[in-house]
């Protein structure tokens, strides 16, 4: 389903605004975790919310199912498709919130990658201490080379826990970009199918002409 109530032009820029506002909170927070906390440490804000400082070399909400260069240079891939995907979204109109989403989901694989490319570059390890930003105590460089980066998590929920304190819901600790990534899906598959498979089929239309 198509829509032609903002300009291409304000549609790019609306999404471009969006894409730099969350990955502006994701990397601030993701930043300032790694130079406060020491990994595993937490800051209790309700019994129920904690900001539990965790790293993971796998996709979200610590998942680990591929190796983890496999899994960065996927990521990239995946990103120029989405890029890809968003200038025709744009192009031919589509409906703004639907644009939105999938820059919600863009934003999110940007923010990870940029953990994943960068961090083992500009930070050491957390291991034990507070990580450093460049300027690592004794010159050692970074924790990992280019790509081998973690990501930072940080957001857990222990909203339902058994008799000897094991969280039974939610367990998985997250990120912003994690949230942008699960928040544009899920809107996706419940307001937004029909404009999916709307896109999907115009596109299959496109490259067969």
């Amino acid at each position: 389903m198509k829509t032609a109530t903002l300009s291409k032009r304000n549609k790019t820029g609306l999404i471009i605004a969006l894409i730099a506002m969350v990955l502006l909170l994701d990397q601030s927070l993701k930043f300032w975790i790694k130079t406060n906390l020491m990994l595993g440490e937490s800051i209790y804000i309700f019994d129920w919310f904690q900001l539990h400082f965790v790293e993971n070399n796998g996709m979200a909400f610590g998942m680990e199912i591929v190796g983890k260069l496999f899994l960065s240079i996927f990521r990239i891939i995946a990103i120029g498709f989405i890029i890809y995907f968003l200038h025709r979204l744009i192009k031919l109109g589509y409906r703004l919130g639907f644009i939105i989403c999938v820059g919600l989901i863009l934003a999110g694989a940007i923010g990870n990658l940029i953990d994943s490319a960068f961090y083992g570059l500009i930070f050491n390890g957390s291991e034990g201490q507070v990580a450093t930003f460049l300027h690592h105590p004794n010159g050692e460089p970074g924790y990992a080379p280019f790509l081998y980066g973690k990501v930072v998590d940080m957001f857990y929920f222990p909203i339902i826990k058994n008799s000897i304190g094991n969280t039974l819901f939610f367990s998985p600790v997250f990120n912003v970009a994690d949230a942008a990534v699960t928040t544009g899906v899920f809107i996706i598959l419940l307001f937004y199918r029909k404009d999916l498979n709307d896109s999907l089929e115009t596109k299959k239309e496109s490259d067969e002409a």
